[in-house]
């Protein structure tokens, strides 16, 4: 059992939109956290059957419940005509509600009922290294955080079940089933491109489809919580930036079954991209648990120079590298970026043994840099 650090909680106890990837523990989250509400399954085949044949039942079974009780409805989106009840009755009865879902994107497309504001927004992403006792990174450099997926010494035959279970449920409900070879084609076409800038045009040539339906690809991707586009920052003025944005799987072990990647150890090319995204990864759930209002962007210029992660307006800029040793010729990227931003905490994270400084840049070993993140040392 891993204790999360999403809280659900909120100061106005408001209504919450809960979403999440599949299999990332919101079930798990939910019945931990609140082992007392009233609970409605809609994976449960006769739940489901009976609210999506007659939605007003929902009014009905709670008209007897008290001002303020919590109801938690799973799965949403595979009945949306329940939004309509549930507006009633945070509106007349004053009921709180959790709404969880693995993607907004289906009730988004039909135009369904998303409560005007009503709920706030939540997301729970994979496993993050401080909810892990005895958190191992070669572990989860090879398995990714996907709470089924880490703990196993061999995670490859449920990363396979899975992607067929995203596209056979996710994929065929956006009505482009008959583009299902396509898709499947990108998806790998697109982990290559994993960390690295997105280039519509050359994705959509090794997929031998059009650069418009591979953006319509990349928004199925970040609309169903599978992947995030990180955008270009642009703020600095002594070197033109790139804007283009990089493009990271919600989770590392997702992308290395779609790369074939096994077996990764450290020192090889594998290991330097997964470790890369696993820290990305951290850093996208931290920002988000923290409700923070910083950004997370890369830098990257016309002349070469690179940083992998930008938080805020320049506050913060880190460079990611799978050494065991940063040397200065790692520091070009970061060096470069003060010369704009000279006020800019800077940080490396490697592999290296110890903490140290080098010409002014923070060396944090990788797992020093992660947990000092997660008790908000980096973000002061």
């Amino acid at each position: 059992m891993y204790i999360r650090k999403l809280l659900l909680e909120s100061d106005n106890n408001d209504s919450i939109f809960l979403w999440g990837a599949r299999q990332v523990g919101k079930t798990t989250l939910l019945e931990y956290q609140y082992p007392n509400a009233r609970y409605y399954d809609l994976l449960q085949s006769t739940e489901f059957e009976r609210l999506f044949r007659r939605p007003s039942l929902l009014s009905e079974e709670l008209e007897t419940a008290l001002e303020g009780e919590l109801v938690i409805i799973d799965e949403i989106q595979k009945v949306p005509q329940l939004l309509d009840e549930v507006q009633r009755l945070i509106h007349k009865k004053k009921l709180r509600f959790i709404l969880s879902g693995s993607s907004p994107r289906k009730l988004k497309r039909i135009g369904a009922n998303l409560l005007g504001g009503r709920a706030l927004k939540k997301t729970l992403f994979p496993l993050v290294s401080a909810e892990i006792p005895d958190f191992d990174i070669l572990k989860a450099v090879n398995n990714g955080m996907i709470p089924r997926h880490y703990a196993v010494n061999n995670p490859w035959e449920r990363f396979r079940a899975y992607i067929g279970v995203y596209l056979n449920e996710e994929i065929r409900e956006e009505a482009i089933s008959r583009k299902l070879n396509s898709f499947s084609r990108f998806l790998e076409v697109a982990a290559y491109s994993n960390t690295e800038m997105v280039v519509y045009k050359n994705i959509a040539q090794d997929c031998g489809i059009d650069h418009r339906t591979v953006k319509e690809y990349f928004e199925i991707l970040q609309d169903t919580l599978i992947g995030y586009l990180i955008p270009g920052f642009s703020a600095t003025q002594k070197r033109r930036a790139i804007l283009a944005p990089k493009f990271y799987y919600f989770d590392v072990g997702v992308a290395n079954y779609l790369c074939n990647r096994k077996n990764i150890q450290q020192g090889t090319d594998a290991f330097g991209h997964a470790f890369e995204h696993l820290i990305i990864q951290e850093l996208i759930a931290y920002l988000n648990y923290q409700n923070s209002d910083e950004a997370l962007t890369y830098w990257r210029t016309s002349s070469g120079y690179e940083v992998d992660a930008i938080i805020g307006h320049g506050r913060i800029a880190i460079e990611i590298k799978s050494s065991n040793e940063v040397n200065a010729r790692h520091l070009k990227g970061l060096k470069a970026f003060l010369e704009d931003f000279p006020q800019a905490r800077t940080i490396v994270v490697s592999m290296d043994k110890n903490k140290r400084v080098l010409n002014g840049v923070e060396i944090f070993p990788a797992s020093e840099f992660l947990k000092a993140l997660w008790n908000g040392d980096i973000s002061k």
